[in-house]
């Protein structure tokens, strides 16, 4: 298994310039976490203590109403993706979702107060921040977009290219709930998915 140096490396490559130096005044505050299959990284109504990313495993983000008894899956994440309930954890209040693990998993994570530190301590990290807001704002927005313009074959075809192996790792109707259909439409997009040869 890659230390944690090297893991935090690969997650914020994409993100932000942070150099060896930052990132080695950064890894000692990231610990590692294993969370088995059916377990929660966090659960409704709590507050969301820890921003993580995923070394290993595949989660769903959704929201139980309690009035249908009904869940509603909202994101998925998956390998080297930033998971965290982005505003339960920067205001530190109770969290609308819970966020399950699909797979036996690991992650890395960083605990609120150990980043608040790690701000204090780094400009660059401090820059980290912000960046990951405007990760965590693009991303929300992005699926408000999706929702309200995209066709449910388009969506399909987005969530795909973000998690491109799960279809083969998470239960089709834990992906049409995430699309707002039932499982036959889910079936049909498929089909029409696999004929265009996509």
């Amino acid at each position: 298994m890659p230390d944690r140096l090297h893991l935090l490396q690969e997650a914020v490559k994409n993100l932000t310039g942070l150099t060896d130096t930052d990132l080695s005044l950064g890894s000692t505050y990231w610990k590692k976490r294993k969370i088995n299959k059916g377990d929660f990284y966090n659960k409704q109504n709590v507050v969301c203590k820890d921003l993580g990313i995923v070394v290993r495993g595949i989660f769903r983000v959704y929201y139980y109403d309690e009035k249908t008894s009904e869940e509603k899956n909202i994101f998925f994440f998956s390998e080297n993706q930033f998971i965290v309930s982005f505003r339960s954890f920067i205001y530190q209040f109770p969290c609308k979702y819970y966020i399950e693990a699909l797979e036996d998993a690991e992650i890395l994570y960083i605990p609120y107060q150990d980043l608040q530190q790690l701000y204090d301590d780094s400009k660059e990290w401090q820059k980290f921040g912000r960046l990951l807001a405007e990760h965590f704002f693009n991303q929300s927005q992005g699926r408000t977009e999706d929702l309200l313009f995209l066709s449910h074959e388009a969506r399909y075809l987005n969530l795909v290219e973000m998690h491109p192996n799960i279809v083969d790792r998470v239960q089709a109707y834990h992906i049409a709930s995430f699309l707002g259909i039932k499982n036959p439409s889910l079936s049909r997009i498929r089909k029409r998915v696999l004929e265009k040869g996509g």
